[in-house]
């Protein structure tokens, strides 16, 4: 796997503290129409490190939900290696918070009860796991809001709901499948600054996957860019911006200088 940075002097990524250590991970599906065996992730190589925030980009297709769900354990690889920090390879499911697309919330229950839910699975006390909610409805702009029904409040609202089950759960690791996808520019630029926020009061390691390559840069520190080519290639591209991040710096020649090096990896 070839490695790009904005440097070009940079040839190699020390890795300081791996949490998710991934070699020569591959997968493939038999395609229903055809019946042939279709490989979606050929020879991967990936890894995070603790505290890091990664994205994970590319075209529709390259395999970037696969990933997530073989990471999280709803899904197994066909061959490769699969190294997590603390948790066996064969029991993955249920070790990491893995937030989907959409929120999921219940619309039968309400903002506390839907956040309570994780706790409940895993058989936490209901009054115990309230008040754990409660304290933090404030940090999650929830606060007025716990006894409101999901059709009731926004979608940032809602999206922040569906965090804070994320966060209960009290995983090291957020796996996140393109979470604010369904949201209006203002409320999703609003949400990304939030979560930088969540990342770093909570102290977490998050795995971001998302089309946008505008919040890959703004959120990472770096970005896995897939191909979709005959050998679903990786590329790595360091984003070495300042932190912490205002909504200024996408006019920085930096955050341009990273988005042109991007563009053209996704395009081929």
């Amino acid at each position: 796997m070839r490695t790009a940075g904005i440097h070009q002097a940079v040839f190699f990524y020390i890795i300081m503290n791996p949490i998710i250590n991934i070699k020569n991970l591959s997968k493939s599906f038999i395609d229903e129409s055809s019946n042939e065996n279709t490989m979606i992730l050929h020879h991967i190589d990936f890894h995070m490190n603790d505290g890091e925030f990664v994205s994970l980009i590319g075209p529709s297709g390259c395999g970037k939900s696969t990933l997530l769900n073989i990471i999280s354990g709803l899904d197994n690889p066909d061959n490769g290696e699969i190294n997590i920090s603390d948790i066996q390879s064969n029991n993955r499911l249920g070790k990491l918070s893995y937030m989907q697309q959409k929120d999921l919330l219940l619309p039968w229950k309400t903002v506390l009860d839907n956040s309570i839910l994780g706790l409940e699975v895993q058989n936490e006390n209901k009054r115990v796991s309230e008040q754990k909610a409660v304290e933090l409805l404030e940090t999650f702009g929830l606060s007025g809001y716990e006894n409101y029904y999901p059709n009731q409040i926004s979608g940032g609202m809602r999206q922040r709901a569906s965090f804070l089950r994320t966060i209960l759960t009290n995983k090291k690791i957020l796996l996140l499948d393109e979470p604010f996808s369904a949201l209006d520019s203002i409320t999703r630029s609003q949400m990304q600054k939030w979560l930088l926020k969540l990342w770093k009061q909570f102290n977490k390691t998050i795995l971001l996957v998302t089309h946008d390559i505008d919040e890959a840069i703004f959120l990472s520190d770096r970005i896995y860019v897939m191909q979709n080519n005959n050998f679903n290639s990786m590329q790595i591209i360091h984003v070495e911006l300042p932190r912490p991040r205002t909504r200024e710096i996408v006019l920085d020649d930096s955050f341009i200088k990273i988005k042109k090096e991007i563009l053209p990896l996704i395009e081929n």
